[in-house]
């Protein structure tokens, strides 16, 4: 699906992505972030704060609208998710995944049925990937939290 400069342009901000670990998935879109995606939406742009980037409104399921992965847990709490320990693949159960600098929330996963995971880089495209540590590094730090849900019926 991707071009080279693509490719040329993801691997210089995630060096550890190549075309064995990783499968570009969709063009991009500035229509959802990387939150939204994680929580299963493709219409909204989810954040804390009341307007993203564009000036454009965010959505956000809790009222409390600071940007601490604490948050992002409440948040992702109120859709059915609890902490866990384990980011492999659990039969029943749904997984998130918060990448943070600090305690400030950069970036969001969701595991898809066969374990690997799928990630919407900001506005852009979004890609499977076979693991979380694959985008930890300086755009998006390190993996913070691993949440889980039973599957809906």
């Amino acid at each position: 699906m991707a071009v080279d400069s693509e490719w040329v342009t993801l691997q210089s901000v995630f060096p550890k992505l190549n075309a064995e670990n990783c499968q570009l998935t969709s063009a991009a879109s500035p229509l959802y972030n990387c939150v939204a995606w994680a929580a299963g939406e493709q219409s909204l742009n989810w954040w804390p704060s009341k307007a993203d980037g564009l000036g454009l409104f965010s959505y956000w399921p809790i009222s409390i609208r600071s940007t601490t992965v604490a948050n992002f847990c409440k948040a992702f709490g109120a859709l059915g998710y609890e902490l866990c320990g384990e980011a492999g693949l659990e039969s029943g159960y749904e997984k998130v995944a918060i990448y943070a600098d600090g305690n400030i929330p950069t970036h969001m996963a969701r595991q898809l049925p066969d374990g690997k995971w799928t990630s919407k880089l900001g506005k852009g495209i979004d890609i499977t990937h076979n693991e979380l540590g694959l985008l930890e590094g300086d755009e998006y730090g390190i993996v913070a939290a691993i949440l889980k849900r039973a599957i809906p019926s």
